[in-house]
Protein backbone atom coordinates (compact mmCIF):
# COMPACT_ATOMS: atom_id res chain seq x y z
CA UNK A 1 0.00 0.00 0.00
CA UNK A 2 1.43 3.49 -0.78
CA UNK A 3 1.40 6.79 1.30
CA UNK A 4 -1.12 7.68 -0.60
CA UNK A 5 -3.20 4.78 -0.08
CA UNK A 6 -2.50 4.81 3.52
CA UNK A 7 -4.24 8.37 3.36
CA UNK A 8 -6.99 7.36 1.64
CA UNK A 9 -7.59 4.42 4.29
CA UNK A 10 -7.35 6.65 7.04
CA UNK A 11 -9.72 9.35 5.85
CA UNK A 12 -12.47 6.95 5.07
CA UNK A 13 -12.33 4.83 8.05
CA UNK A 14 -12.14 8.24 10.16
CA UNK A 15 -15.27 9.54 8.06
CA UNK A 16 -17.02 6.00 8.92
CA UNK A 17 -16.34 6.12 12.41
CA UNK A 18 -17.51 9.86 12.76
CA UNK A 19 -20.40 9.52 11.02
CA UNK A 20 -21.16 6.29 12.93
CA UNK A 21 -21.41 8.60 16.14
CA UNK A 22 -25.03 9.39 15.03
CA UNK A 23 -26.65 6.06 14.93
CA UNK A 24 -25.30 5.81 18.65
CA UNK A 25 -26.07 9.07 20.11
CA UNK A 26 -28.75 9.34 22.17
CA UNK A 27 -30.98 13.00 22.29
CA UNK A 28 -29.84 15.43 23.90
CA UNK A 29 -29.87 15.29 27.53
CA UNK A 30 -28.29 17.74 30.13
CA UNK A 31 -28.17 15.06 32.93
CA UNK A 32 -26.49 12.50 30.48
CA UNK A 33 -24.49 15.36 28.89
CA UNK A 34 -23.32 16.47 32.63
CA UNK A 35 -22.28 12.94 33.28
CA UNK A 36 -19.98 12.52 30.26
CA UNK A 37 -17.99 15.41 31.29
CA UNK A 38 -14.81 13.87 33.02
CA UNK A 39 -13.67 15.72 37.02
CA UNK A 40 -10.36 16.93 37.58
CA UNK A 41 -8.24 14.61 39.54
CA UNK A 42 -4.71 15.23 40.43
CA UNK A 43 -2.79 12.28 42.80
CA UNK A 44 -0.05 13.77 44.99
CA UNK A 45 3.52 12.99 44.24
CA UNK A 46 4.46 10.64 46.95
CA UNK A 47 6.87 7.33 46.79
CA UNK A 48 4.24 4.27 45.87
CA UNK A 49 4.59 1.45 43.43
CA UNK A 50 1.90 3.79 40.98
CA UNK A 51 5.31 5.88 41.32
CA UNK A 52 7.76 3.60 40.60
CA UNK A 53 5.42 1.98 37.65
CA UNK A 54 5.18 5.16 35.99
CA UNK A 55 8.80 6.06 36.40
CA UNK A 56 9.72 2.68 34.55
CA UNK A 57 6.99 2.86 32.10
CA UNK A 58 7.88 6.19 31.26
CA UNK A 59 11.30 5.68 30.45
CA UNK A 60 11.11 2.38 28.28
CA UNK A 61 7.84 4.50 26.34
CA UNK A 62 10.21 7.51 26.00
CA UNK A 63 13.09 6.19 24.81
CA UNK A 64 11.62 3.83 22.55
CA UNK A 65 9.27 6.76 21.18
CA UNK A 66 12.25 9.40 20.54
CA UNK A 67 14.08 6.57 18.82
CA UNK A 68 10.83 6.06 16.59
CA UNK A 69 9.91 9.89 16.17
CA UNK A 70 6.58 9.10 17.54
CA UNK A 71 6.71 10.46 21.32
CA UNK A 72 4.17 7.36 22.52
CA UNK A 73 1.50 9.51 23.57
CA UNK A 74 -0.34 6.43 22.93
CA UNK A 75 1.41 4.58 26.31
CA UNK A 76 1.70 7.53 28.46
CA UNK A 77 -1.90 8.47 28.28
CA UNK A 78 -3.35 5.06 29.96
CA UNK A 79 -0.62 4.70 31.85
CA UNK A 80 -1.41 8.29 33.69
CA UNK A 81 -5.17 7.27 33.57
CA UNK A 82 -5.06 4.07 34.48
CA UNK A 83 -2.31 3.08 36.80
CA UNK A 84 -1.35 6.81 38.20
CA UNK A 85 -4.73 8.13 38.90
CA UNK A 86 -5.07 11.40 36.59
CA UNK A 87 -8.28 12.16 34.77
CA UNK A 88 -7.71 12.02 31.09
CA UNK A 89 -7.57 15.51 30.31
CA UNK A 90 -4.51 15.84 33.01
CA UNK A 91 -2.98 12.85 31.43
CA UNK A 92 -3.09 13.69 28.15
CA UNK A 93 -1.87 17.23 29.26
CA UNK A 94 1.42 15.40 31.43
CA UNK A 95 1.75 13.09 27.84
CA UNK A 96 2.95 16.41 26.50
CA UNK A 97 5.12 17.64 29.06
CA UNK A 98 6.98 13.70 29.07
CA UNK A 99 6.75 14.10 25.12
CA UNK A 100 8.52 17.52 25.34
CA UNK A 101 11.54 16.57 27.74
CA UNK A 102 12.57 13.45 25.69
CA UNK A 103 12.50 15.45 22.33
CA UNK A 104 14.61 17.89 23.91
CA UNK A 105 16.76 15.55 24.77
CA UNK A 106 16.85 13.79 21.40
CA UNK A 107 17.39 16.45 19.56
CA UNK A 108 20.08 17.97 21.93
CA UNK A 109 21.89 13.97 21.37
CA UNK A 110 20.57 14.35 17.40
CA UNK A 111 23.02 17.63 16.91
CA UNK A 112 26.34 16.02 18.14
CA UNK A 113 25.05 12.88 15.53
CA UNK A 114 26.63 13.37 11.82
CA UNK A 115 24.65 12.43 9.17
CA UNK A 116 25.21 9.19 7.90
CA UNK A 117 25.94 9.51 3.77
CA UNK A 118 26.31 13.24 3.27
CA UNK A 119 28.01 16.33 4.25
CA UNK A 120 24.31 17.73 5.46
CA UNK A 121 22.39 18.22 8.99
CA UNK A 122 20.94 15.11 10.42
CA UNK A 123 17.84 17.14 10.99
CA UNK A 124 15.94 18.05 7.60
CA UNK A 125 15.01 21.95 7.72
CA UNK A 126 13.35 21.75 4.74
CA UNK A 127 10.69 18.80 5.92
CA UNK A 128 10.59 19.95 9.09
CA UNK A 129 9.19 23.61 7.52
CA UNK A 130 6.66 21.67 5.90
CA UNK A 131 5.55 19.98 8.02
CA UNK A 132 5.76 21.84 11.77
CA UNK A 133 3.11 25.02 10.25
CA UNK A 134 0.67 22.42 9.59
CA UNK A 135 1.36 20.28 12.47
CA UNK A 136 0.65 23.04 15.23
CA UNK A 137 -2.85 24.03 13.21
CA UNK A 138 -3.98 20.56 13.38
CA UNK A 139 -2.94 20.40 16.89
CA UNK A 140 -5.15 23.49 17.59
CA UNK A 141 -7.97 21.37 15.73
CA UNK A 142 -7.04 18.17 17.49
CA UNK A 143 -7.29 20.12 21.01
CA UNK A 144 -11.13 21.75 20.02
CA UNK A 145 -12.29 18.34 18.76
CA UNK A 146 -11.47 16.83 21.82
CA UNK A 147 -13.82 18.64 23.84
CA UNK A 148 -16.42 17.50 21.00
CA UNK A 149 -15.95 14.23 20.52
CA UNK A 150 -16.91 11.83 22.84
CA UNK A 151 -14.24 9.47 24.14
CA UNK A 152 -15.15 6.18 22.66
CA UNK A 153 -14.92 7.94 19.00
CA UNK A 154 -11.21 8.94 20.04
CA UNK A 155 -10.83 5.61 20.90
CA UNK A 156 -11.61 3.87 17.98
CA UNK A 157 -9.69 6.77 15.83
CA UNK A 158 -6.48 6.26 17.32
CA UNK A 159 -7.17 2.53 16.69
CA UNK A 160 -7.71 2.98 13.00
CA UNK A 161 -5.35 5.11 12.28
CA UNK A 162 -2.19 3.69 14.52
CA UNK A 163 -2.94 0.37 12.67
CA UNK A 164 -3.16 1.93 9.75
CA UNK A 165 0.81 3.36 10.36
CA UNK A 166 2.00 0.88 12.19
CA UNK A 167 1.28 -2.33 9.97
CA UNK A 168 2.32 0.24 6.80
CA UNK A 169 5.93 0.51 9.20
CA UNK A 170 6.40 -2.81 9.73
CA UNK A 171 6.36 -3.85 6.21
CA UNK A 172 8.57 -1.07 5.31
CA UNK A 173 11.16 -2.16 8.29
CA UNK A 174 10.56 -5.94 6.94
CA UNK A 175 11.64 -4.66 3.91
CA UNK A 176 14.85 -2.58 4.68
CA UNK A 177 15.62 -5.72 6.67
CA UNK A 178 15.68 -7.44 3.80
CA UNK A 179 17.88 -5.25 1.54
CA UNK A 180 20.13 -4.94 4.04
CA UNK A 181 20.97 -8.44 4.70
CA UNK A 182 21.26 -8.72 0.89
CA UNK A 183 23.95 -5.88 0.99
CA UNK A 184 25.72 -7.19 4.16
CA UNK A 185 26.09 -10.96 2.06
CA UNK A 186 27.00 -9.09 -0.88
CA UNK A 187 29.87 -7.19 0.17
CA UNK A 188 30.61 -10.23 2.49
CA UNK A 189 31.30 -11.99 -0.88
CA UNK A 190 33.45 -9.51 -2.12
CA UNK A 191 35.93 -9.57 1.15
CA UNK A 192 39.03 -12.15 1.17
CA UNK A 193 37.75 -15.25 2.44
CA UNK A 194 36.80 -14.97 6.37
CA UNK A 195 39.84 -17.45 7.87
CA UNK A 196 41.89 -14.41 6.62
CA UNK A 197 39.93 -11.11 7.71
CA UNK A 198 40.26 -9.86 11.05
CA UNK A 199 36.46 -8.19 11.94
CA UNK A 200 37.63 -4.96 11.29
CA UNK A 201 38.32 -5.92 7.77
CA UNK A 202 34.25 -6.49 7.09
CA UNK A 203 32.79 -2.99 6.31
CA UNK A 204 30.02 -2.04 4.43
CA UNK A 205 29.04 1.12 2.47
CA UNK A 206 25.20 2.03 3.46
CA UNK A 207 23.93 4.41 5.54
CA UNK A 208 24.56 2.51 8.80
CA UNK A 209 28.33 3.96 10.12
CA UNK A 210 29.08 7.74 10.51
CA UNK A 211 32.05 8.58 9.04
CA UNK A 212 33.74 10.10 12.01
CA UNK A 213 35.84 12.85 10.06
CA UNK A 214 34.44 15.71 12.63
CA UNK A 215 34.91 16.49 16.14
CA UNK A 216 32.19 16.67 18.02
CA UNK A 217 31.94 20.68 17.89
CA UNK A 218 31.90 21.26 14.13
CA UNK A 219 29.15 18.08 13.67
CA UNK A 220 27.02 20.53 16.17
CA UNK A 221 27.38 23.98 14.39
CA UNK A 222 27.20 21.81 10.87
CA UNK A 223 23.49 20.74 12.10
CA UNK A 224 22.58 23.91 12.67
CA UNK A 225 20.50 25.97 10.34
CA UNK A 226 19.88 29.18 11.66
CA UNK A 227 17.51 30.40 8.73
CA UNK A 228 15.58 27.47 9.66
CA UNK A 229 15.21 27.63 13.08
CA UNK A 230 14.20 31.25 13.17
CA UNK A 231 11.88 30.63 10.67
CA UNK A 232 10.10 27.96 12.74
CA UNK A 233 10.38 29.87 16.08
CA UNK A 234 8.35 32.42 14.60
CA UNK A 235 6.36 30.75 13.39
CA UNK A 236 5.81 28.90 17.40
CA UNK A 237 6.09 32.65 19.13
CA UNK A 238 2.82 33.77 16.76
CA UNK A 239 1.07 30.45 17.94
CA UNK A 240 1.89 30.71 21.22
CA UNK A 241 0.46 34.72 21.59
CA UNK A 242 -2.39 33.51 19.77
CA UNK A 243 -2.67 30.84 22.33
CA UNK A 244 -2.31 33.18 25.44
CA UNK A 245 -4.81 35.96 24.28
CA UNK A 246 -7.05 32.96 23.55
CA UNK A 247 -7.14 31.64 26.94
CA UNK A 248 -7.98 35.26 28.42
CA UNK A 249 -11.05 35.45 26.07
CA UNK A 250 -14.57 34.03 26.59
CA UNK A 251 -15.31 30.61 24.76
CA UNK A 252 -17.04 30.92 21.76
CA UNK A 253 -17.17 34.87 21.74
CA UNK A 254 -16.60 36.03 18.98
CA UNK A 255 -13.04 37.06 19.21
CA UNK A 256 -12.38 33.45 20.62
CA UNK A 257 -13.02 32.51 16.91
CA UNK A 258 -11.47 35.86 15.27
CA UNK A 259 -8.17 34.17 16.92
CA UNK A 260 -8.73 30.79 16.48
CA UNK A 261 -8.77 31.64 12.49
CA UNK A 262 -5.94 34.07 12.64
CA UNK A 263 -3.89 30.69 13.22
CA UNK A 264 -5.11 29.28 9.86
CA UNK A 265 -3.23 32.42 7.51
CA UNK A 266 -0.02 32.14 9.87
CA UNK A 267 0.63 28.24 9.66
CA UNK A 268 -0.17 29.02 5.72
CA UNK A 269 2.15 31.62 4.96
CA UNK A 270 4.81 29.15 6.61
CA UNK A 271 4.01 26.60 4.61
CA UNK A 272 3.17 28.33 1.81
CA UNK A 273 7.00 29.79 1.59
CA UNK A 274 8.73 26.78 1.74
CA UNK A 275 6.89 24.92 -0.75
CA UNK A 276 7.62 27.68 -2.76
CA UNK A 277 11.11 26.93 -2.48
CA UNK A 278 11.37 23.36 -2.58
CA UNK A 279 9.58 23.62 -5.88
CA UNK A 280 11.30 25.98 -7.43
CA UNK A 281 14.26 23.95 -6.43
CA UNK A 282 13.13 20.96 -7.34
CA UNK A 283 12.10 22.66 -11.00
CA UNK A 284 15.36 23.74 -10.86
CA UNK A 285 16.69 20.22 -10.85
CA UNK A 286 15.11 18.76 -13.24
CA UNK A 287 15.64 21.63 -15.78
CA UNK A 288 19.62 20.63 -15.06
CA UNK A 289 18.85 17.19 -15.77
CA UNK A 290 20.15 16.72 -12.28
CA UNK A 291 19.29 13.25 -10.25
CA UNK A 292 20.29 14.95 -6.94
CA UNK A 293 16.97 15.40 -4.94
CA UNK A 294 16.50 18.71 -3.25
CA UNK A 295 15.78 17.46 0.15
CA UNK A 296 16.19 14.18 2.20
CA UNK A 297 12.92 12.93 0.66
CA UNK A 298 13.11 11.31 -2.82
CA UNK A 299 10.25 12.90 -4.31
CA UNK A 300 9.92 15.33 -6.85
CA UNK A 301 8.23 18.90 -5.03
CA UNK A 302 5.14 19.01 -7.65
CA UNK A 303 1.87 20.79 -6.03
CA UNK A 304 0.39 17.53 -5.84
CA UNK A 305 3.01 16.32 -3.22
CA UNK A 306 2.89 19.55 -1.85
CA UNK A 307 -0.67 19.89 -0.86
CA UNK A 308 -0.10 15.85 0.12
CA UNK A 309 2.40 16.48 2.93
CA UNK A 310 0.70 19.65 4.36
CA UNK A 311 -2.58 17.82 4.92
CA UNK A 312 -0.66 14.77 6.47
CA UNK A 313 0.80 17.72 8.98
CA UNK A 314 -2.69 18.69 9.47
CA UNK A 315 -3.95 14.97 9.71
CA UNK A 316 -0.90 13.91 12.60
CA UNK A 317 -1.73 17.61 14.79
CA UNK A 318 -5.23 16.65 14.61
CA UNK A 319 -3.99 13.19 16.15
CA UNK A 320 -1.47 14.60 18.50
CA UNK A 321 -4.49 17.13 19.81
CA UNK A 322 -6.80 14.27 20.26
CA UNK A 323 -4.34 11.73 22.01
CA UNK A 324 -2.17 14.01 24.16
CA UNK A 325 1.10 13.17 21.53
CA UNK A 326 3.20 15.16 19.53
CA UNK A 327 2.04 14.22 16.30
CA UNK A 328 4.64 11.91 15.50
CA UNK A 329 2.45 8.52 14.95
CA UNK A 330 1.66 9.98 11.31
CA UNK A 331 5.06 12.14 10.70
CA UNK A 332 7.52 9.43 11.54
CA UNK A 333 6.12 6.71 9.24
CA UNK A 334 5.06 9.46 6.74
CA UNK A 335 8.95 10.40 6.60
CA UNK A 336 10.01 7.25 5.68
CA UNK A 337 7.35 6.75 2.73
CA UNK A 338 8.64 9.95 0.93
CA UNK A 339 12.61 8.10 1.08
CA UNK A 340 13.74 9.83 4.59
CA UNK A 341 16.21 7.51 5.98
CA UNK A 342 15.64 6.12 9.27
CA UNK A 343 18.29 8.38 11.10
CA UNK A 344 17.32 11.58 9.41
CA UNK A 345 13.43 10.43 9.87
CA UNK A 346 13.75 10.08 13.45
CA UNK A 347 16.05 13.07 14.26
CA UNK A 348 13.23 15.73 11.97
CA UNK A 349 10.19 13.91 13.50
CA UNK A 350 11.50 14.31 16.63
CA UNK A 351 13.03 18.16 15.93
CA UNK A 352 9.14 19.12 14.86
CA UNK A 353 7.89 16.97 17.81
CA UNK A 354 9.74 19.44 19.78
CA UNK A 355 8.23 22.98 19.03
CA UNK A 356 4.59 21.17 18.74
CA UNK A 357 4.74 19.32 22.11
CA UNK A 358 6.19 22.72 23.89
CA UNK A 359 3.39 24.79 22.40
CA UNK A 360 0.80 22.24 23.69
CA UNK A 361 2.63 22.62 26.99
CA UNK A 362 2.84 26.26 27.49
CA UNK A 363 -0.77 26.61 26.43
CA UNK A 364 -2.05 23.45 29.22
CA UNK A 365 0.26 25.40 31.65
CA UNK A 366 -1.88 28.28 31.05
CA UNK A 367 -4.93 26.49 31.48
CA UNK A 368 -3.96 24.93 34.88
CA UNK A 369 -4.07 21.30 33.64
CA UNK A 370 -1.14 19.39 35.17
CA UNK A 371 0.35 19.53 38.53
CA UNK A 372 3.85 21.17 38.31
CA UNK A 373 5.60 18.42 40.87
CA UNK A 374 4.29 15.61 38.92
CA UNK A 375 5.30 17.54 35.51
CA UNK A 376 8.81 18.15 36.43
CA UNK A 377 9.51 14.43 37.72
CA UNK A 378 7.96 12.95 34.82
CA UNK A 379 10.21 15.68 32.54
CA UNK A 380 12.98 14.66 34.06
CA UNK A 381 12.58 10.68 33.74
CA UNK A 382 11.96 11.73 29.96
CA UNK A 383 14.84 13.69 29.64
CA UNK A 384 17.17 10.88 30.76
CA UNK A 385 15.19 8.42 28.87
CA UNK A 386 15.35 10.50 25.23
CA UNK A 387 18.87 10.68 25.56
CA UNK A 388 19.65 7.07 26.84
CA UNK A 389 17.64 5.71 23.98
CA UNK A 390 18.98 7.24 20.78
CA UNK A 391 22.33 6.68 22.65
CA UNK A 392 21.93 2.94 23.00
CA UNK A 393 19.47 2.54 19.44
CA UNK A 394 22.46 4.18 17.25
CA UNK A 395 24.84 1.75 19.13
CA UNK A 396 22.25 -1.28 18.14
CA UNK A 397 22.88 0.32 14.72
CA UNK A 398 26.38 0.75 14.31
CA UNK A 399 26.66 -2.92 16.02
CA UNK A 400 23.96 -4.77 13.69
CA UNK A 401 24.86 -2.57 10.44
CA UNK A 402 20.80 -2.21 10.48
CA UNK A 403 19.04 1.01 10.24
CA UNK A 404 15.85 -1.35 9.79
CA UNK A 405 16.22 -1.67 13.72
CA UNK A 406 15.05 2.09 13.99
CA UNK A 407 11.92 1.44 12.16
CA UNK A 408 10.99 -1.58 13.68
CA UNK A 409 11.23 0.14 17.27
CA UNK A 410 8.63 2.94 15.07
CA UNK A 411 6.30 0.24 14.34
CA UNK A 412 5.83 -1.39 17.49
CA UNK A 413 5.45 1.52 19.55
CA UNK A 414 2.69 2.15 17.46
CA UNK A 415 1.63 -0.84 17.58
CA UNK A 416 1.80 -0.98 21.13
CA UNK A 417 0.28 2.63 21.41
CA UNK A 418 -2.59 0.84 19.21
CA UNK A 419 -3.34 -2.39 21.50
CA UNK A 420 -3.15 -0.77 24.76
CA UNK A 421 -5.77 2.75 23.95
CA UNK A 422 -7.85 0.10 21.90
CA UNK A 423 -8.62 -2.08 25.18
CA UNK A 424 -9.06 0.86 27.84
CA UNK A 425 -11.26 2.67 25.09
CA UNK A 426 -13.30 -0.58 24.31
CA UNK A 427 -13.77 -0.97 28.52
CA UNK A 428 -14.72 2.57 28.96
CA UNK A 429 -16.90 2.69 25.73
CA UNK A 430 -18.71 -0.76 27.73
CA UNK A 431 -19.06 0.89 31.01
CA UNK A 432 -20.61 4.26 29.02
CA UNK A 433 -23.21 2.02 27.70
CA UNK A 434 -24.07 0.19 30.96
CA UNK A 435 -24.39 3.34 32.84
CA UNK A 436 -26.37 4.92 29.44
CA UNK A 437 -24.56 7.77 29.37
CA UNK A 438 -24.37 10.38 26.55
CA UNK A 439 -22.29 8.97 23.50
CA UNK A 440 -22.91 11.51 21.26
CA UNK A 441 -21.13 14.49 20.52
CA UNK A 442 -20.54 17.12 23.07
CA UNK A 443 -20.68 20.99 22.79
CA UNK A 444 -17.94 23.11 22.46
CA UNK A 445 -19.23 26.25 23.91
CA UNK A 446 -20.38 24.02 26.85
CA UNK A 447 -17.51 22.21 27.58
Amino acid sequence: MSSKGILVYLLSASSIAIFSVFLVSDHHNDELLSSAQTERVWPKLELSWKILAATVIGFIGSALGTVGGVGAGGIFVPMLNLIVGFDSKSAAALSKCMIMAASMSSVWYNLRVEHPTRDVPIIDYDLALIFQPMLMLGITIGVSLSVVFPYWLISLLIIVLFLGTSSRSFFKASLMWKEETILKNSVFRRQKPLSQCNEDDVTIDSPLLPRGEKSGGEIFWANIRWKGIFVLMLAWFSFLFLQIFNSHTTLCSPLYWVLNVIQVPVAVSVYAWESVRLFEKSKERRMEDSDEFVCEATIEWNLQQLLFCGLCGVIGGVVGGLLGSGGGFILGPLLLEIGVIPQVASATATFVMMFSSSLSVVEFYLLDRFPIPYALYLMGVSVLAGFWGQYLVRKLVVIMKRASVIVFTLSTVIFVSALIMGMVGLEASIEMMKRHEYMGFLSLCDS
